[in-house]
């Protein structure tokens, strides 16, 4: 097949790609080799944004106000593309010739930056109502730009793809609740755990209490329905682009399955997945289980 990248967004998105996957560990596969060779680099691009946006509100020791500008400096990268101007940046030219090949929406790209605008400005969530608003901005746009790339973004696939993002999320959450505190932030609903009882000082202990243990378990019920109720979108996609969405789901699986072993302990060990994963995950794709 004939490749339409210039040499700039090759070179770009080879050398960020690699750099990334060194640094970062993912629940799910970054533009693997079951996706066709001419979607690997577009999703590459997109991850290279969303992650580096994300660091920007996480990593370092900036101020609050450093971390907004970065954020406003990619925004008005994005401004620029939606006014047919050339961007500053290697990156976002590269970025601005994936959307116009593919004919992504910006919105997207727009609702992530919020987030990350948010993760510096909000530590604490009212409700699960307020944690799923955060979702919206932070995970959904991902599935939903997969979608317009695969050219399936029809209202059923949108649904079930959001429905699929919001629970990786949500078990991201749960896995990092020991991280996310340390960065001063709490994820879990304020309600619920007043709900089951639980104090802040029991995230800076690490107290595992039976009402911290029955928390834990609703959590993960809820993000396995949530994810259940969207993963007829891996059988829905057709070819590779379904095995690698199966993919990914069953990654989510893997992580609740986890979750669900350590009995709320995640303050001793972070579940993450290990070599053996992948490969019961794949099985389980290639197999549509």
């Amino acid at each position: 097949m004939e490749d339409h990248h210039t040499p700039q967004q090759q070179s770009f998105t080879q050398a960020i790609s690699a750099r990334l996957a060194r640094n970062h560990y993912e629940n799910f596969p970054v533009a693997s080799l079951l996706l066709p060779r001419r979607l690997r680099e577009p999703i590459q691009l997109i991850y290279s944004f969303a992650r580096q946006a994300d660091d920007f509100a996480d990593e370092g020791d900036l101020s609050n106000e450093e971390r907004l500008q970065l954020l406003d400096g990619y925004r008005n990268e994005l401004d620029r593309i939606k006014a047919g101007r050339e961007p500053h940046t290697a990156l976002f030219v590269a970025l601005g010739e994936t959307i116009e090949q593919h004919q992504l929406p910006l919105q997207p790209f727009y609702d992530l930056l919020s987030a990350f605008s948010q993760d510096v400005t909000k530590q604490r969530y009212a409700d699960f109502g307020e944690l799923m608003s955060y979702c919206r901005w932070s995970a959904n746009p991902v599935g939903r730009l997969l979608l317009h790339l695969y050219g399936e973004a029809t209202p059923r696939n949108i649904g079930m793809a959001d429905a699929v993002c919001s629970s990786l999320q949500i078990i991201n959450f749960l896995q990092d609740v020991n991280v996310d505190y340390k960065k001063g932030r709490i994820y879990l609903p304020q309600d619920e755990l007043k709900k089951y009882g639980i104090q802040e000082q029991q995230f800076a202990d690490g107290t595992v209490t039976p009402q911290w243990r029955m928390l834990m378990e609703f959590q993960i019920l809820r993000a396995t329905r949530l994810l259940q109720s969207g993963a007829p979108l891996g059988v829905a996609l057709p070819g590779r682009i379904g095995l690698e969405m199966r993919t990914i789901i069953a990654g989510g699986e893997r992580i609740l399955h986890k979750l669900h072993k350590t009995r709320g302990d995640i303050f001793a060990e972070r579940p993450v997945l290990q070599t053996r994963d992948w490969g019961y995950m794949l099985y389980r794709a290639i197999r549509r289980k």
